[in-house]
């Protein structure tokens, strides 16, 4: 069974026609854990018992001759941030260590309800709070195809499992850009769905107005069957819309031609790297081998996007994590005789350096006499980035861009510049500012072999066009 041809569809039908148990499939992928993991160190925890209890269901039902459900013995990793009842999650961080979860995030209820396996946890920076996976504190996770380059961030532990063939698929989160990031980074597709298209009960909050729960695979049609099993209203999610779900898997293979591509302007400035650029336009000449039209847009606007993003990121980042005080749940340094100094020892010792950095930010600009300076002021451009995009979209059907300036670069090269760190979501955060899917796609390589990934971005709950304009990409053909 060769793991890098496998697909959802195909170890259900291995398991309906008693090619492979469950139970087999999944001690497939354990094994490549047990290769791989200690070298790319993409999960932090694993547990094979917990997954073969689910595989034993999967399998009773078939002994029993019963109908299987869709995603039937799928193996799985979630971001470890999403809670799995009875798992630890940890976020990345000291501070959660020991922390099992009470209960399952809703997306967790679908995917068993449908049939996946949970084969462990991924790493992830600090609360999702980077763009490389450097931050973890639990050390890094390495790029699957040359380990001595990040994966990106901050779902890079999710990323890399599937890459290096540990998993078949994963969920990670996006704040701003951690899903489509480290997808581009690790040659495997990722895709943010429209904000309030899947439940965020479950997830831990970084930025509650930006984070969205997403799939990544090594295709497009996996992407689109585990998206439709996560989407739809949850009553337990005030953010989630009861907007239709349509059948993304259904929708691939539609025609493309005459499509219209949107490339802003504004995204075409000095900044990206050559190779990106070059296999860029090579991906853009494919969309218009397809049929698809190239039309120039303006995003005035845009050029605020990152200082935006960060200041309503950190923002919100200070209040969510402001619970984290050692009362309830999670570390306590002990010895303190003050309570006030027991929390800021507790703060002191759980959070990372970057995690540090957002809050002390996100507190500067939320405080009395800098509120309308900052944050304020933030949230008005935001209105007027979302603007641009609805013009233009009135204008073409998707934006198309690079999904990272760069390659994936060397670990540690901008550990000591966060400005340079969060230059690398230059292209992905306007997305979560907007609300609107995103999904990246490899396109291409550097001469060293480094996935370069392409972004496509629809508007609001067009996912079903997205993904059928990624799949025509993706089954035209590689690039170089």
């Amino acid at each position: 069974m060769k793991l890098d041809t496998l697909t959802s569809e195909k170890i259900k039908v291995f398991i309906e026609e008693g090619k492979a148990s469950s139970k087999e499939i999944c001690q497939i992928f354990f094994d490549q854990i047990e290769k791989r993991n200690s070298k790319v160190k993409a999960l932090l925890h694993f547990d094979s018992d917990f997954a073969f209890q689910q595989a034993d269901r999967i399998d009773q039902l078939q002994a029993e001759g019963k109908p299987l459900p869709e995603l039937a013995g799928l193996p799985m990793v979630i971001k470890d941030n999403i809670l799995i009842k009875g798992l630890r999650c940890t976020c990345g961080s000291k501070n959660l260590e020991n922390f099992v979860a009470p209960y399952n995030a809703t997306v967790i209820e679908k995917l068993e309800a449908a049939g996946a396996i949970f084969l462990g946890k991924a790493n992830l920076d600090e609360y999702a709070m980077g763009s490389s996976t450097e931050n973890s504190a639990y050390g890094p996770t390495v790029n699957p195809h040359q380990p001595d380059f990040v994966p990106g961030g901050s779902s890079g532990g999710s990323a890399a499992a599937v890459a290096a063939n540990m998993s078949l698929v994963a969920l990670g989160t996006d704040t701003g850009g951690s899903i489509r990031q480290p997808a581009a980074f690790c040659g495997v597709v990722g895709m943010k769905p429209t904000y309030s298209r899947v439940s965020r009960f479950g997830l831990v909050a970084f930025g509650s107005s930006l984070d969205q729960i997403g799939p990544l695979a090594n295709n497009v049609r996996d992407v689109a069957k585990i998206l439709k099993v996560i989407s739809g209203k949850d009553p337990r999610d005030a953010t989630s819309l009861d907007v239709e779900v349509p059948d993304y898997v259904a929708a691939l293979g539609r025609p493309i031609k005459g499509l219209k591509i949107g490339l802003p302007r504004q995204y075409q400035k000095s900044g990206v790297s050559e190779i990106v650029q070059m296999r860029i336009e090579s991906g853009l000449k494919r969309f218009r081998d397809l049929g698809c039209e190239m039309i120039e847009v303006d995003l005035p606007h845009i050029d605020y996007a990152i200082a935006t993003y960060y200041v309503i990121a950190m923002a919100e980042a200070s209040s969510n994590l402001a619970r984290y005080d050692g009362v309830r749940y999670g570390m306590r340094v002990t010895g303190e005789d003050d309570l006030t100094k027991m929390y800021l020892a507790t703060r002191d010792a759980g959070f990372g350096e970057e995690v540090k950095r957002r809050i002390m930010l996100g507190t500067f600009v939320l405080s009395s006499g800098y509120y309308d300076a900052y944050y304020l002021k933030a949230q008005q451009v935001r209105t007027l980035i979302k603007q641009d995009f609805e013009e233009a979209f009135q204008k073409v059907d998707f934006l198309v861009s690079p999904t990272s300036p760069t390659p994936p670069f060397r670990l540690g090269e901008k550990t000591n510049d966060p400005l340079e760190m969060y230059l690398s979501d230059i292209f992905t955060i306007a997305a979560n500012l907007v609300g609107i899917p995103g999904i990246s796609v490899p396109c291409g390589s550097t001469t060293d072999g480094l996935p370069i990934g392409i972004q496509i971005m629809g508007t609001h709950f067009d996912e079903e066009r997205v993904l059928n304009l990624a799949h025509a990409f993706e089954q035209s053909g590689e690039l170089a």
